[in-house]
């Protein structure tokens, strides 16, 4: 099993993950960022007109992959 910390970029702020998570590969950690990112999606309630968050998957052997979802609302005139 390998220890997988997954940090929250909110915009310009980055928020460390210091406990991490036991998963036995990569892929269980690109489903954990994908569930924990989509979760945040659901809950996000001031968005503005954008909004960029990202979940930054490491190891003790550094970084591994990030995943990332924007928030844009693109106007339309009527």
């Amino acid at each position: 099993m390998i220890r997988y910390f997954f940090d929250i970029r909110d915009g310009a702020e980055l928020y460390p993950d210091e406990e991490g998570l036991e998963l036995p590969n990569e892929r269980a950690a690109e489903i954990e960022a994908a569930h924990t990112l989509a979760a945040m999606a659901r809950d996000a309630t001031d968005l503005g007109d954008r909004h960029d968050t990202a979940i930054e998957v490491r190891t003790e052997a550094g970084p591994v992959f990030q995943l990332a979802l924007v928030f844009e609302v693109n106007r339309l005139k009527n």
